[in-house]
């Protein structure tokens, strides 16, 4: 990571960073145990758990799903099990006026 330009290094960390918070909160671990989750994140591949402190057992048969949410934001699915189709919907939310 540390051969990469600055916008790809950040770009690298958030994905990891919320492929590794979703995990916890599917566990309700919480955020305090991100140092001991690893994830795989190769270009064009679906990021997937590397292990969980040490240990690469306890990662079969989770998925994790990375999804752009909009330009500039990060954000992961994970789920213990195969995930079937998802489908992201995009709706516009108008300022209200108060009267």
């Amino acid at each position: 990571m540390r051969s990469l330009p600055r916008d790809r290094k950040e770009d690298i960390f958030f994905k990891a960073w919320t492929c590794k918070e979703a995990y916890l909160k599917a566990t309700g671990e919480g955020l305090s145990g991100l140092e001991k989750v690893e994830v795989c994140l190769t270009p064009g591949e679906s990021p997937w758990l590397l292990s969980i402190q040490g240990n690469s057992c306890i990662t079969s048969g989770w998925s994790v799903h990375q999804l752009t949410p909009a330009p500039g934001y990060a954000c992961a699915l994970v789920s213990e099990g195969p995930v079937g189709r998802l489908r992201c919907f995009s709706e516009r939310i108008s300022r209200c006026s108060s009267h």
